[in-house]
């Protein structure tokens, strides 16, 4: 399976989500239920979130972070590689930063590791 892309897209990996996330996979849903269908999506490898500002990611990019994902690989104060998570812009047509587990083609992304599929999106598509 496969996500569409919006604006500015927050993607993490199902299977790191039941490992971090506090309580699983099933808390993180729960957590998120008035948000499923309308900015959050997600299929079978993927959860998406997303925001139309950077100010808005970045909020977003914290609160996981202190969920304990570990966002992003930094060397010389910089960060050069997303981790547990992946920034991708719809408009410029891939992840910020390089993402060792992501493809993008167009404005739908999926995870390397399986076919691309059917395509989830928001309910308003």
């Amino acid at each position: 399976m496969a996500i569409q892309l919006e604006v500015i897209n927050f993607i993490v990996p199902r299977d790191v989500i039941e490992k971090k996330y506090p309580g699983g996979w099933k808390r993180c849903l729960s957590d998120h239920r008035g948000q499923i269908g309308s900015r959050i999506w997600y299929d079978d490898h993927l959860f998406r979130t997303g925001a139309m500002n950077s100010m808005d990611i970045e909020m977003i990019l914290e609160e996981w972070e202190h969920k304990g994902f570990n966002t992003h690989e930094v060397k010389s104060g910089e960060p050069v590689r997303w981790l547990d998570i992946c920034i991708v812009q719809e408009m410029f047509g891939g992840p910020t930063l390089p993402c060792d587990w992501i493809e993008v083609e167009g404005s739908v992304a999926f995870h390397k590791s399986y076919p691309r599929g059917e395509v989830v999106c928001s309910e308003s598509v």
